[in-house]
């Protein structure tokens, strides 16, 4: 991954200079200015992350720099440095569009946390930026983390195949989603995608639905009637929660796959039928073969591709741009309402990220879709999620007890999860690693 860049302008060397080795002890390449000339040459010239500007300089001074960059500059994040008796100059500075400042004499170490974490939410918004994008030009969810990049390499190599798929992941993990996807990038895109739900229907029903009937072929059947896999013919059939097919039906759909012909109900004779079938479940398919409650001939012939979508927990890496997705598609669902969201408050932001996702990504769709309703104002906030009521063990920190108690439970916890690194577990509570040490100190934490 590609270093940060910053911009740490200031008139004293030594502060500049400090700033800049700390920096780099967090792999983030510093790039040192004397004063705010000096500083917009290289704004113009080469590209950063954000900037650390020094309020008073020579020349031209930060505030001056700050007001360039929001109108004319590369819009980047600032933080402003400020002597102690300069917090008035420091407030101004943020209203013209600093995004924090820090008072002189300062600890390094705090000024580089403030800075990753500026940096962190600024990633969330360009994320949330990509998922709206997303939104307009493929109008469909597309993953952009480490974990998917596998799952991408195999969609590109079979979309245009007509190999059969089997798509397999917890509820809400988006199989449906990823089964149109293939669709649209095949050659049978011009084509119907129809999906079924098998475990909707039951088997009677499904039979007819899936193979069609003849007039007369039992009672109600008043005229002909084509079936899905028919209808879908030289598109594509998707065909959810097979792991709820009865074992009658799994027979017929094994006969057709393997001969690519079906018999309407009531009729003898087979009609040739060019579709693909996509197959999703979120049940073992093994665990019902071995209780004789799936076909394993019938599994051979859909496994012929496997496509595992993780859970939601396992790409919270997505999460920015999934908000982003599902807010611009709120947007214009809710357009005639005169309803428009712009973005999330990082803290809301925050509590997403540490919820445990049980629905997944179906889950988040009806949470944003509910916050969008709910709102009060065009930015979504912590009290528009009702999602405090976590499982224990999934959020340990949530159990009743003294403030006290919360707090080493908070700082156990951290610590916890990242294995005794303090610096991550500091960074993850929002404090410095001296405040970090004493906490641990005074809850006696080895």
């Amino acid at each position: 991954m590609k270093k940060p860049r910053i911009l740490v302008v200031d008139d004293e060397k030594n502060i500049r200079d400090s700033v800049v080795r700390y920096l780099e002890l967090d792999r983030i390449e510093g790039i040192a200015a004397e004063n705010g000339l000096s500083a917009k040459r290289l704004l113009e010239d080469e590209v950063f992350n954000a900037a650390v500007v020094d309020l008073k300089m020579p020349g031209m001074d930060g505030l001056e720099l700050l007001q360039w960059i929001q109108k004319e500059g590369p819009h980047i994040p600032v933080i402003m440095i400020s002597a102690f008796g300069e917090i008035r100059d420091a407030v101004q500075a943020m209203k013209s569009g600093a995004k924090d400042y820090i008072v002189k004499p300062f600890d390094p170490e705090e000024l580089v946390f403030r800075l990753k974490r500026l940096l962190e939410e600024q990633a969330n918004k360009d994320h949330i930026a990509i998922g709206k994008r997303l939104y307009h030009e493929e109008k469909i969810w597309i993953s952009r983390s480490e974990k998917n990049k596998e799952i991408e390499r195999i969609i590109g190599k079979v979309a245009k195949t007509g190999s059969t798929i089997l798509i397999t992941g917890e509820s809400g993990t988006g199989k449906e989603i990823t089964a149109k996807r293939i669709h649209l990038m095949s050659d049978r895109a011009a084509n119907a995608f129809i999906p079924i739900n098998i475990g909707g229907m039951p088997e009677s029903l499904l039979e007819s639905e899936l193979f069609g009937y003849e007039k007369g072929a039992f009672t109600g059947a008043a005229s002909r009637k084509q079936g899905i896999i028919e209808l879908a013919s030289s598109g594509t059939l998707f065909l959810d929660e097979i792991g709820d097919m009865a074992p009658g039906l799994q027979v017929k759909l094994l006969r057709f796959l393997q001969d690519k012909k079906i018999q309407r109900l009531g009729s003898l004779k087979p009609i040739p039928v060019d579709v693909r079938i996509i197959a999703a479940t979120n049940r073992d398919l093994k665990k019902l073969i071995a209780s004789g409650r799936f076909r394993e001939d019938l599994y051979f012939r859909l496994n012929i591709i496997n496509i595992h979508l993780p859970p939601l927990k396992e790409m919270i890496n997505d999460l920015p741009q999934l908000i982003g997705f599902f807010i611009e598609q709120f947007n214009k669902i809710m357009k005639k309402h005169d309803r428009k969201i712009k973005g999330i408050t990082p803290e809301a932001l925050q509590l997403l990220h540490n919820y445990s996702f049980p629905g997944n990504i179906r889950e988040l769709e009806n949470l944003i879709e509910r916050a969008f309703i709910l709102a009060e104002t065009d930015i979504l906030t912590t009290s528009d999620f009702d999602i405090e009521q976590q499982d224990e063990k999934h959020n340990p920190v949530l159990k009743k007890g003294t403030i006290r108690e919360m707090e080493k439970e908070t700082i156990l916890f951290a610590l916890t999860r990242w294995e005794g690194n303090r610096t991550k577990a500091a960074e993850e509570l929002g404090i410095t690693r001296r405040t970090l040490f004493n906490k641990m100190k005074e809850y006696g934490i080895e």
